[in-house]
């Protein structure tokens, strides 16, 4: 893989589950050499999430091809003293060192920054945590429907008044904080390039968490007044509203703003003189009486489909009809823009894959090749590492891989 941008950076991943296994599997994308460090006798939980019941029903490992994609993977154990000594010898030669492990974790084996950097000064250590880096709740464990969605309070804004709060999907904390932990390595990348200095690099799931609610958090910094805002969330604003239709499915009216929008919408609901209404005229009588308006809208809603609907708006209102999640497998738009992919290799069960949202022009991917096995290379690296095969033998029997 000489032929791609990050060709010849070698990544360590020593993380587990969603969130930094992703930022690895994006280096890996843009073809870094990356080497998964798994626990023996069952590796990486990730690979078991595809058959949980929280999941779609499916005859293979969809998650773990999705995430675990374009690595490589040795079964290796950290709490014996050979195994700790196979990670330092990566460590030295590698560029990027990913990690999840709790601090007392770390701290216990000798992992932390301070302690790998002795090994490597040039190194890249990127550490994912659930709460952060300091604090009372540093050492805490967490999961992204915990930290990136409960914790951040999404999981309480995320809701109408008098529902219980709904539980996140799996990973739909973990995948954008892969993201941000992919850029900050990037980041360090370019610093390293420019001053030759290695550093640590660091996200949270209660910062991201935080980021996905920082337009209304802001403004809870900022001393405003989240009492008026929660009681005029109780009759939601008629812009920014779901509205059901006569088939059960829901159309969202977001982000119809001018005089002109509003009048081809009235126009096709077939509410004459709206506008000239004088509660209706100004934007703050559209404020003041919006419970009146969208009834006025949803009466006419339920009238008919959901599709027709969504013809007769077409190209006019910006107004879109709530997709099903089985509804994109055929969206063109989805398609034309390789938000999935078939994987390049025969080998791999899983008919598409999604990409993840990282794109450049002119900086080709690897494609999607199929996610190792449990130890599949494990002989390959330790061999590349100088070890016999008597030695790896041992290491076998020893259960040290």
């Amino acid at each position: 893989m000489s032929d791609y941008l990050l060709s010849g950076l070698k990544v360590l991943d020593v993380a587990t589950v969603i969130a930094g296994p992703v930022a690895s599997m994006i280096l890996a994308d843009f073809g870094a050499e990356v080497i998964k460090i798994e626990p023996p006798p069952e590796g990486d939980m990730l690979r078991k999430l595809s058959f949980m019941p929280n999941t779609p029903d499916a005859d293979n490992n969809n998650l773990w091809q999705m995430d675990a994609r374009n690595k490589k993977s040795i079964s290796l154990d950290l709490k014996s003293e050979k195994g700790m000594e196979v990670l330092h010898r990566l460590i030295a030669s590698c560029d990027i060192y990913i990690t999840n492990q709790p601090f007392p974790v770390r701290q216990s084996l000798k992992l932390n920054y301070e302690d790998v950097k002795q090994l490597n000064p040039r190194i890249i250590y990127a550490s994912l945590s659930a709460y952060g880096e300091k604090g009372p709740e540093m050492d805490g464990k967490g999961y992204d429907q915990i930290a990136y969605w409960a914790r951040s309070g999404l999981m309480d804004l995320m809701r109408e008044d008098g529902t219980t709060p709904t539980q996140a999907l799996p990973g739909m904390g973990d995948h954008p904080t892969g993201v941000a932990l992919y850029a900050s390595i990037v980041t360090a990348l370019l610093h390293r390039e420019k001053t030759g200095e290695g550093s640590q690099v660091h996200t949270s799931l209660l910062a991201n968490g935080l980021w996905s609610a920082a337009s209304i958090a802001q403004g809870v910094f900022a001393g405003g007044d989240m009492r008026g805002y929660r009681q005029r969330r109780l009759i939601p604003l008629v812009m920014s509203k779901v509205y059901k239709t006569r088939d059960d499915r829901f159309i969202l009216i977001n982000m119809v703003r001018s005089r002109k929008e509003l009048e081809i919408m009235y126009d096709i609901l077939e509410l004459p003189g709206v506008m000239e209404d004088a509660r209706f005229a100004t934007p703050e009588g559209r404020v003041q009486y919006r419970g009146v308006m969208g009834k006025l809208i949803q009466d006419k809603l339920i009238q008919k489909d959901a599709s027709e609907w969504q013809k007769l708006f077409a190209g006019r209102v910006p107004i879109y009809v709530v997709a099903y999640v089985e509804e994109i497998l055929q969206d063109p738009q989805i398609i034309a823009n390789d938000m999935v992919e078939h994987p390049v290799a025969d080998d791999v069960d899983t008919p598409l894959i999604v990409n993840h949202p990282v794109n450049v022009d002119r900086v080709k991917k690897v494609g999607h090749n199929r996610a190792p096995d449990l130890g599949e290379h494990s002989e390959e690296i330790l061999t590349s590492l100088g070890y016999t095969p008597e030695e790896i033998r041992i290491m076998r029997d020893e259960s040290v891989i």
